[in-house]
This record gives C-alpha cells, sequence and structure tokens, in this order.
C-alpha cells in the first residue's frame, strides 16, 4: 500500500469492507446493530468522497480543508469499525485500522 494514493486505497479498504458485511444479514440483526452497520457504509462512502475532494482540490487552502474533514471522517469509521463487531473478526478490525490510519498519514 506504498506507492498508492489515498483515494485508490481507501478504494480499496471500502470494497474490503463491502464485502465483510455482504456475509452479515441484516434483517437478523437487532435495531441498534442494524444500524451501525448501516451507519458503517454511508460512512466509508463519505470518506471516499472527502478523499476524492482533498486530492482533486485546486488551491493549498481547499486541499487542507478537505484533509480536515477526511481525517474526521476516517476517525469516526474506525470507530464505527470498532464498533461494528458483528461483521468483523480481531484481524478484520487490526488490519482496517492500520489500513485507514496509513490513509490518514497520507492526508496533509
Amino acid at each position: 500500500m506504498e506507492n498508492q494514493s489515498p483515494f485508490l486505497a481507501i478504494q480499496r479498504i471500502e470494497g474490503q469492507i463491502k464485502a465483510l458485511l455482504r456475509g452479515v444479514d441484516t434483517d437478523l440483526l437487532e435495531p441498534a446493530e442494524k444500524k451501525v452497520v448501516m451507519g458503517l457504509r454511508r460512512q466509508v462512502v463519505d470518506a471516499r468522497l472527502d478523499i476524492r475532494d482533498y486530492e482533486l482540490s485546486e488551491t493549498r487552502g481547499e486541499q487542507l480543508k478537505c484533509a480536515l474533514a477526511a481525517k474526521k471522517r476516517l476517525t469516526k469509521l474506525r470507530t464505527a469499525i470498532l464498533v461494528a463487531g458483528i461483521a468483523f473478526g480481531p484481524v478484520d478490525v487490526a488490519q482496517l485500522t492500520a489500513e485507514l490510519e496509513q490513509v490518514e498519514s497520507w492526508l496533509r
């Protein structure tokens, strides 16, 4: 993942998260669990869009503003992954968290 852009990395992470969530039958979940899973799906898409905006920024000021928004979203996404233990095992949580932290470190 060293030579990737943040956008390509978050796309790959989004694919991993969606693949893991495909194995979860939301009809069998409690309302609170269902809310967490649905929120996680939205947050990963929003994070991807924030990072896209960061990469497409035309000025440094715009880029800094988008980087701040993307970092906040990535923090929320990491928290949601920790809470969504329904779909993720400990290894998945550790890997996704590390990958998200790497993406966040690329946002300057």
